[in-house]
């Protein structure tokens, strides 16, 4: 097994989400990266990075890191944007596509209805069949188009999204080609979605192609749940720690994935809000590297 770990502009508050613009330029961000001692990230929101490939590239060699890939949600859950969203989405492609990137991480976009009972869903509150088998396709075509660029195609499960559940996931995973499609495990939300990321390596095995490390509070997540916090609330209250400190067991997911002969990417993200005081994200990103280097050895 071979892990190579990379981090993203969400650690440092800078996300897809009106209010979570970071407060850094993508400069310091990327410098701030080394200095934590990551080797590669992933692209943050369209427009964070250069969006031109040369100077990309250049931005990101002058400093020995890789671009990994990028974070593209979609809305899944309505048909009539199906058409923008996948073209959207295509942006991007063509951008990871030119800068050397291997994969794009899918996601369904995040939306009120479902922020609002992160953590808390029910079956009331998912897809109808209809909008299953529409977003199905939407995933597929995108993904066949990514392959056609030379990108590895992966779907993130996301709090406050319309796949966040297990049962969720694991519906989309049987209405999608895992040829096509794989998954990128994300740690933290699998637990946050009522998961276990240790059960989920040994269910999807060698459909897990990328990962998004994450560490959850347990009693932040608790108290989300019983407050009834939407999920930027809980982000607020720092419900996502560093790795280690919460109710991930990294260890045991790690020999999980290594028994399935897992090689590739694991991309460290804390997802926070850099205006609470108690927010560091350079010395939260040394720590949780410090973690994985000498706890599981990566």
């Amino acid at each position: 097994m071979s892990i190579r770990v990379a981090s993203a502009p969400v650690s440092w508050g800078v996300m897809e989400v009106a209010g979570f613009e970071g407060r850094q330029t993508y400069g310091e961000v990327l410098d701030e990266m080394v200095q934590a001692g990551y080797e590669g990230t992933e692209l943050g929101p369209y427009g964070f990075l250069p969006a031109e490939p040369a100077r990309l590239k250049a931005e990101l060699s002058r400093r020995g890191l890789a671009l990994v890939g990028a974070f593209v949600p979609l809305p899944l859950a309505t048909p009539e944007r199906h058409e923008a969203g996948f073209q959207e989405a295509m942006k991007t492609a063509d951008l990871l596509a030119k800068s050397a990137a291997r994969f794009v991480v899918l996601a369904d976009e995040m939306s009120p209805a479902r922020m609002a009972v992160a953590g808390r869903v029910t079956a009331n509150d998912g897809l109808t069949s209809a909008q299953w088998n529409g977003a199905a396709k939407l995933l597929m075509r995108t993904a066949e188009e990514c392959t056609r660029r030379g990108l590895r195609a992966v779907f993130h499960h996301h709090v406050g999204t319309f796949v966040e559940t297990p049962d969720e996931v694991e519906r989309l995973c049987a209405l999608t080609d895992p040829e096509l499609v794989g998954i990128c495990l994300d740690t933290g939300h699998y637990h946050y979605g009522g998961g276990d990321a240790v059960e989920a390596v040994e269910r999807y095995g060698k459909r897990i192609r990328h990962l998004h490390f994450k560490d959850v509070r347990p009693a932040a997540l608790a108290s989300a749940r019983q407050e009834k916090l939407g999920f930027l609330d809980a982000v607020r209250r720092g419900v996502f720690c560093e790795l280690g400190e919460g109710m991930v067991d990294l260890p045991k997911v790690v020999r999980a994935l290594a028994e399935n002969g897992f090689d590739g990417w694991a991309v460290v993200e804390q997802d926070v809000d850099v205006t609470q005081p108690d927010v560091r994200p350079l010395e939260s990103a040394r720590r949780s590297r410090q973690y994985l280097r000498e706890t599981i050895k990566i």
